[in-house]
Parts: structure tokens; sequence; C-alpha cells
């Protein structure tokens, strides 16, 4: 069988759409995936030399743009249906998936003239703007959250939970206690693939008032590749053992050595913290589309599954007390990491598979 996985642009879109792909690959030999994308978005620069093949359209994003590019995306619309019509005809799906970002939407409407079974896959608690749209041209949703279905058809739609990538997963098997320091309080920080400078910058300010505990802690520090210097500096200063890299490839060994996360609150990086079950200081990124993080952290908030530090308000006065209250009650972290870990849906992306299976009654 056949599917085009269509959409990216974030690493929130692509990913989960990837890991989708890998359990459809596995679920029966022969099985075929495509992806649909642009060239601005991250999978022109995380697909190619990857197992999963890549075609571009020329789509343009809308949302939060000028009213002048927002006419020019609106102008170039039917270029990239008519693209996107090409490719299906092409390759003859037997089902499209739509996941998210400004790719998504004019293959979706291709496949509708073209009559192929359609689906889409919302990450968030808050749908965006496309997934808004397709709502009314697909035939299943696929949702991370369950307050996420007030915003479509009940009768189509479906909680799955948000996929994680099979090397995640692969990782997460290793053995989490003898990886552990005894004794120590692990932080693991990080505000995405490229760091985030307003986290990094409280951290460091942080320093002078987690001196008290300094002896106890352990530091694993994503800067991004700007910052590496910076942060790696201001650690060696202060004396603090600190493990500081521009990108962590193994994030699952990471997480498990951890006591508490620091992080902002993309969907996909909740689905991980749910996952591993690990109490979080979530930092929800304030320029984020329809505010989607911190609707997604205030969900895990409300529910005392996680901590929140608005960005606004985040200083390394802030983030020291929040790091020492929680050093200081590890009773609140495990009520915490009980909590996240009920959300934890480690069968996301094989369910959302099997639903696809369904829909095609094979």
């Amino acid at each position: 069988m056949r599917c085009v996985i269509a959409g990216g642009g974030t690493g929130g879109h692509l990913f989960p759409g990837m890991a989708i792909a890998e359990a459809f690959v596995e679920r029966e030999k022969g099985n075929e995936v495509l992806f649909i994308g642009t060239e601005r978005g991250i999978e022109a620069r995380v697909l190619p030399g990857r197992k999963f093949p890549l075609r571009m359209i020329k789509a343009k994003p809308i949302q939060g743009k000028s009213l002048l590019e927002k006419v020019k995306a609106i102008w170039s619309l039917p270029m990239a249906i008519l693209e996107a019509c090409s490719i299906l005809k092409e390759f003859q799906p037997q089902l499209v998936l739509g996941v998210g970002g400004y790719a998504s939407g004019p293959t979706l409407l291709a496949a509708f003239f073209l009559g192929k079974k359609r689906a889409i896959q919302e990450q968030n608690v808050i749908p965006g703007m496309t997934n808004r749209i397709l709502k009314w041209f697909s035939h299943r949703i696929f949702v991370s959250f369950e307050e996420a279905k007030e915003y479509f058809p009940d009768k189509k739609t479906v909680v799955t939970g948000n996929p994680i990538r099979k090397e995640f997963f692969a990782s997460l098997k290793k053995d989490q206690e003898k990886m552990k320091e005894k004794g120590r309080f692990t932080l693991l920080i990080f505000g995405g693939s490229a760091g985030a400078h307003r986290i990094n910058q409280a951290m460091v300010e942080a320093l002078g008032q987690l001196q008290g505990i300094k002896s106890s802690l352990k530091i694993i520090h994503q800067t991004g590749k700007e910052e590496l210097d910076f942060v790696s500096e201001a650690y060696r200063e202060k004396g603090f053992d600190a493990w500081v890299r521009p990108f962590f490839e193994d994030m699952a060994t990471c997480y498990q050595i951890s006591d508490l996360v620091i992080c902002r609150s993309g969907a996909s990086t909740l689905a991980e913290l749910a996952i591993c079950g690990k109490a979080a200081l979530l930092i929800p990124y304030p320029y984020a589309a329809h505010h989607h993080q911190l609707i997604n952290a205030k969900k895990l908030v409300d529910l005392g599954a996680a901590r929140m530090i608005l960005d606004q308000e985040l200083n390394g006065r802030v983030i020291a007390q929040t790091i020492l209250q929680l050093y200081d009650h590890p009773e609140e972290r495990v009520r915490m990491e009980e909590t996240i870990q009920r959300l934890g849906k480690p069968r996301a992306a094989e369910e959302i598979v099997d639903q696809c299976y369904a829909l095609l009654g094979k």
C-alpha cells in the first residue's frame, strides 16, 4: 500500500509524520511512503538521505505574515494544488495524510479533487489554521489531546496521542538506573534543536543562587550552536558539573537520567516527557502560532503534571527558586511524574496506522 504524508515546515509537524511513516512501512511488507513538503521547511534538510523520499511543491505560509505576503500565498495556492495533483497522479497513493504546515493544505485539497482517502493529524491542544480548514475535507482526524476533539467533527475524530519516532523508543530500552549517578540531582535543559537564548541566559543567571546544591547537581544542557561557548564558560567559572552540547542526538537517554527537565512546551516535547514520565518546568515559546505552547503547558499545569514559568517572567532568580523548591520536595516531583506518565501514548503511531487501514477497509 502507498501513503503520502504531507506537511512539515517545523520539527513539530515533521517528526510525528516520520513516526507514522516508520509504523506504516513496518506494518506490511511492500508499503511505501512519500513525503510532500517545501524547500523552506525543515523536511528539505532532514529527509534527504533518509529512507523516505521527498517531493517539493511551492506552497507558501499565510499565518503570521504581512498582508502582501498573505495575498502572494493565496495567489500561489492553485499552482501548489496542481503540483500536488501531478505528484499524486504519479505516485498513486491509497491514502494522503496531512500533518500540518503549509504543504499540507494544497496536498490534501489535491487529494480531495482526485478522490483519494484523506486524513489529518493535529499535535496541539488547539488546532492550527490549516487543520481547521482541512477538517471539512478529511475522512479521519487524529488528535493528541482529548481537548482538541471539540474543534473537529466527533464522528471522524480519534484521540491517538502524538507519535514518537522509533529511535527514541530504542534508546529507552537501556538500563536507566545504571546510567544515573547516585546521589546526584540531574537537570536536563534544552530549548529545541536550535537552543533558546532566554532559557540559556536565565540558567547562567541562576548559577549564583544554586551554589548551595552545587555538589549534588549534575546539569545536561543543550544550548544550540550559537551559545555553546557562552554557556559552557559560565558553568566552568562557577564550578558546576555540566555536560554542555549544542545538540544531543540521544535525547531519550538524557530524559532517562534526569530528575527535572527544563524546556519549551511544543507538542512533541510534551509527548516525550509523558512517555518517559518526567517532572518538568515548562517555559512556553511566546511566539508560537495561536499560543500553542502556552495552551499545551497550561493543560499539564492544571493537571498537576508540570510547573510553568512564562517567558516574559523568566529570569535567574525565578528559575533558581523553582529548581530549589523541586529539589527540596521530591514528593512533588514524584506526583508530577506519575501524572504526566498517565498521559503517555506509546502506541500513537501504530494506532494511527491501524485507523488508516480501517479507513481503507483493510
